[in-house]
């Protein structure tokens, strides 16, 4: 099958073949599958605890290195860094200052 992919905003075309009966492939599969082939798979940092958002610190199109400060989650009267895991491009940024987050919220996508 071959579907038609858009990674960092390029377009690519990927094939994925079954191997064997009974295996299906689907869309959301071959986007994965395109990941790799791009380089780096895209990061999803989540939030460790419930709180809410207190402050963004990056943007969109913007590098960050491993450790850098992502978001301020306040939690409990405490405003806590929430720090890129790896080196990344943000891809998107799914909060906002206010935000109220529960623990596993997609808070910023890496590439």
């Amino acid at each position: 099958m071959k579907y038609l992919v858009r990674v960092n905003g390029k377009q690519m075309e990927v094939e994925i073949e079954a191997m064997g009966a009974g295996n299906d492939v689907s869309a959301p599969m071959a986007a994965a599958a395109a990941e790799p082939v791009a380089g780096v798979p895209n990061l999803k940092v989540e939030s460790p605890m419930p709180g809410s958002i207190f402050k963004i610190g990056v943007s969109v199109g913007q590098s960050v290195a491993a450790g850098d400060t992502l978001v301020v989650l306040e939690a409990m009267k405490m405003e806590n860094d929430i720090v890129a895991p790896r080196a990344g491009t943000v891809k998107q940024i799914l909060v906002s200052p206010g935000t109220a987050v529960n623990t596993g919220d997609v808070l910023i996508v890496l590439s």
